[in-house]
Order: C-alpha cells, then sequence, then structure tokens
C-alpha cells in the first residue's frame, strides 16, 4: 500500500467522467488498497480515484464505521433532503453548505466483483452521493453558493 498524491482543484481531471471498470486486476486491488491508505493519511472520510488521477468508478468511503469499497457504484433511489457542510481533499480549506438527499441507495461491486445493494442514511448518504458525483466530474463547489472556511482549533 502507498499514499498518493491527492488531485486538487482546478486540475482538469477532476472535471472528467471516469470510465466503467471493466474487469477486477490486481491493479484494481492495489489501486483500492492505497485509496484507502491516502484518504486516512488524510484524515478524509471518502476518496474517488480521479481524485488520485486514475479515471476510474472506484470510490473508498469511511465515516466511522468501516471501510466501504465501491467499483462502478450507480446510486438507484434517493429520499429525503438533508442540508449540511462539506468539504473535499481536492479543494482544502473551503466548505460548503450542500443539499443531498437524506437516504439513498447504491448498487456496486466489492472488490471480488461481487455485486452488492448499500442502503445508506444521514452522513454516509452524503458521502456516497459526493464520491458519486466525483466519478461524473462534479465537485460540491457546483451545488453550493454558501462557503466559508473551517473553524481553525484554537491553540493555547
Amino acid at each position: 500500500m502507498a499514499v498518493r498524491v491527492i488531485v486538487k482543484e482546478p486540475d482538469p481531471i477532476l472535471r472528467k467522467v471516469s470510465k466503467e471498470v471493466r474487469e477486477i486486476t490486481p491493479n484494481i486491488h492495489k489501486l483500492l488498497d492505497d485509496m484507502a491508505e491516502t484518504m486516512y493519511d488524510a484524515g478524509g472520510v471518502g476518496l474517488a480515484a480521479v481524485q488520485v488521477g486514475v479515471l476510474k468508478r472506484v470510490v473508498v468511503i469511511d465515516v466511522g464505521d468501516g471501510l466501504i469499497e465501491m467499483i462502478n457504484p450507480v446510486i438507484t433511489s434517493r429520499e429525503g433532503e438533508q442540508v449540511g457542510p462539506e468539504g473535499c481533499l481536492s479543494i482544502p480549506g473551503l466548505v460548503g453548505e450542500v443539499k443531498r438527499a437524506m437516504r439513498c441507495t447504491v448498487e456496486a461491486l466489492n472488490r471480488h466483483g461481487e455485486k452488492f445493494v448499500l442502503n445508506a442514511e444521514g452522513y454516509l448518504a452524503r458521502a456516497i452521493q459526493h464520491e458519486v458525483d466525483h466519478l461524473n466530474g462534479i465537485l460540491f463547489t457546483d451545488l453550493t453558493t454558501v462557503f466559508y472556511e473551517p473553524e481553525k482549533e484554537q491553540r493555547e
């Protein structure tokens, strides 16, 4: 495993649509492993492959309940509404208020090529929608006009 460099805005790759993974190979396994290590190292809760310069439909997420790996994720339903703060490892130092669905269902493949369905709500649903947007070249900054800098920790 290795920590990869996170691509930052305004790199044009972040605006490209990622390609479907047609075959799960050892390189995809390495990508998943490296993405998880990179996400944890950066203190994030989600990372899309495009954020490490790879245009593949691969996402890792951990909102505190354990690592979720998704290959070719597709959101099949959305319900309800939530508005809350979002940041992005590719846009450090900026947070915005974003409206998302409160609940979503996503279908994806795991690292073994097995299809699974995940019903998510709240923070996990927000993270899934954010990362799937990345796969489609959409950034959270496209979805809000209310931005602010995150509160800086006070040091004594």
